[in-house]
C-alpha cells in the first residue's frame, strides 16, 4: 500500500469512494456519484485535505480531515470492502499522524450510531466516547 496526499485532480477518485462510504454505512445522504466528485473538488478547494491509500496506484481508500484550531475533525475514513481487516486503515491513520498531524493533540471523528463495525474500529485504534449528537425529526416532536 502506498499513501499519498490528495488534490483537486483526485475529486473523482475520492468522489467514488465517497458514494462507497455512504453506501456501507447507510447514510441518508442521496447525493449521486458526480455530485459526491463535485463536493470533493470544492472541500479540497477550501478548507479539506485528503490522504488516498493506493494499491498498484488504485484508490482503495481515503482519509479527508480538517485542522481546526485544537483538534483535527477527521470527517471521513474509508477502505473497500476488500481491502478490510489487513490494517490498511490503521496504516492510513499511521501515516497521517506522522505526515500531517505533527504536533497535533487530538483527532476527533463523528460514527454513525448504527454503524457498529465503524464504532468497533475507532475503539480498537484508541479514539473513546467524547460526545453524542442527537437530533429529532418533525414527525417524533409533532
Amino acid at each position: 500500500m502506498e499513501f499519498r496526499f490528495a488534490s483537486a485532480d483526485d475529486a473523482s477518485a475520492l468522489g467514488r469512494l465517497n458514494a462507497d462510504l455512504i453506501r456501507d454505512e447507510a447514510h441518508r445522504n442521496p447525493m449521486t456519484v458526480p455530485e459526491l466528485e463535485g463536493r470533493m473538488r470544492g472541500w479540497l478547494e477550501g478548507e479539506y485535505e485528503a490522504a488516498l491509500c493506493e494499491s498498484d496506484g488504485v484508490p482503495v481508500g481515503y482519509a479527508l480531515y480538517r485542522c481546526e484550531p485544537d483538534h483535527v475533525y477527521l470527517r471521513q475514513l474509508f477502505v473497500q470492502e476488500g481491502d478490510r481487516r489487513q490494517g490498511v486503515a490503521t496504516a492510513l491513520l499511521n501515516w497521517l499522524w506522522s505526515n500531517a498531524w505533527a504536533g497535533v493533540e487530538r483527532v476527533r471523528v463523528e460514527v454513525l450510531v448504527g454503524n457498529s463495525a465503524g464504532r468497533a474500529f475507532w475503539r480498537a485504534v484508541g479514539f473513546s466516547d467524547y460526545c453524542v449528537t442527537l437530533e429529532m425529526s418533525r414527525q417524533a416532536g409533532s
